[in-house]
């Protein structure tokens, strides 16, 4: 770095000029290890925080270069700090600095993060390079990546599982759902009341333990996927869905609109699958009347684009927004609404996968908006031929 560039940069950094013991005890009273050395190197000043940092005495290290210290990686940020304006490197603050590795009198390196300050003293031009010692973040950095593989280890093993435990049960549970509704058939009548009321509750409770587990399954299955996402016509996907639910619009008299919607970047199988389980829930979960359904998008940013479904039926209550989502999570009886309480925590986890974030505005008594962003397919412009074609 030469004198010239330097000596431009302190006259508009509002230069700092101190006697050497006032500095001194400033540099004594911070909280990091501070060093203070001239253009070619030579440490000409410390604190007490440096001493403790490095191990060695004040006089020990005073006229020796930084390499001593830092000895890789030094050089080229003094280079890269003189190609930076003033502002630039005032503004640089301990937490957003560079990151370089340390070594103590022992020889033992650590890692640090290092600030350099332009400093006028005199006529002099020198540089105060304020160092903390990050080697417990580092730590708290490995061990939270370590914790997250861990996680994310034990989510697809208990994926696995349960993909693995919901197919193998269902074999034996159809078993039992033939004998018990052959039970019903055969002998209702024939064994007395009490026989025909414990027979139908074993085919209810067969009945509704084989929803739980297809949608098990279903939820395993978001995860498990390896079906890159693709370019796929949103509208197309919501024109398959409304065909799915034919009967149960018809049968609801429900009315279900939207506008031109866009295309985004996703697998199509599972966005059927999210249009079919919020359009559903909102003709389900209605009062008397005629259901309303709209659905819309517009764009949440220059890449993604923001879906809503919105209803005209029983609404919720905002202290439940959260325990919707959630695994077998009911609002009501079995009684009032069949189902299993799994639908919205599919449609979330497809969102995640899909890289979006999954949410809802409600009001008992006025309906629900369930909002989902996706992304648009200009996220992924320059897809390679091997993504594309795996998309055909």
């Amino acid at each position: 770095m030469n004198s010239a560039s330097m000596s431009a940069r302190i006259k508009v950094g509002a230069p700092l000029e101190l006697g050497e013991s006032s500095y001194r005890r400033l540099l004594d009273a911070a909280p990091d290890a501070m060093v203070v050395f001239n253009q070619a190197g030579d440490i000409i000043l410390l604190n007490v925080q440096a001493e403790k940092q490095f191990g060695y005495r004040r006089e020990d290290l005073l006229g020796r270069k930084v390499r001593t210290i830092i000895p890789e990686g030094f050089s080229e940020r003094l280079l890269a700090d003189g190609l930076r304006s003033v502002e630039d490197a005032l503004a640089q603050q301990i937490g957003t600095g560079i990151e370089l590795t340390g070594r103590r009198k022992d020889g033992r390196e650590f890692p640090l993060e290092i600030m350099l300050s332009p400093l006028r003293s005199g006529g002099d031009v020198l540089v105060t390079a304020a160092i903390r010692d990050i080697t417990a973040r580092k730590a708290a950095e490995r061990d939270l990546l370590h914790k997250m593989r861990e996680l994310d280890r034990s989510n697809e093993e208990l994926g696995r599982f349960a993909y693995v435990a919901s197919h193998d049960l269902q074999e034996p549970l159809r078993m039992v759902a033939s004998y018990t509704t052959l039970l019903c058939t055969r002998y209702k009548g024939k064994l007395g009341s009490d026989a025909d009321e414990f027979i139908a509750f074993a085919v209810d409770g067969a009945g509704r333990m084989r929803q739980l587990i297809q949608d098990l399954l279903a939820y395993s299955r978001v995860g498990s996927t390896v079906k890159d996402l693709c370019s796929t016509s949103s509208e197309d996907a919501l024109e398959r869905t409304l065909i799915i639910l034919r009967s149960v619009i018809e049968e609801s008299g429900a009315v279900v609109t939207h506008d031109p919607l866009p295309t985004v970047l996703a697998d199509d199988m599972q966005l059927v699958q999210l249009f079919q389980n919020l359009i559903g829930n909102a003709i389900k979960y209605q009062p008397p009347g005629v259901p309303r359904v709209h659905i819309n998008a517009i764009r949440d940013g220059d890449r993604r684009w923001m879906f809503s479904v919105r209803d005209n039926g029983l609404g919720i209550d905002p202290q439940y927004f959260e325990r919707i989502f959630g695994m077998f999570q009911r609002l009501h009886t079995r009684e009032e609404f069949a189902g299993s309480g799994i639908g919205l925590a599919i449609c979330k986890k497809i969102v995640e996968r899909h890289g979006g974030r999954m949410s809802v505005e409600s009001q008992p008594g006025v309906g629900s908006i369930f909002r989902f962003s996706l992304a648009g397919t200009e996220t992924k412009a320059t897809r390679s031929t091997e993504e594309k074609l795996a998309c055909l």
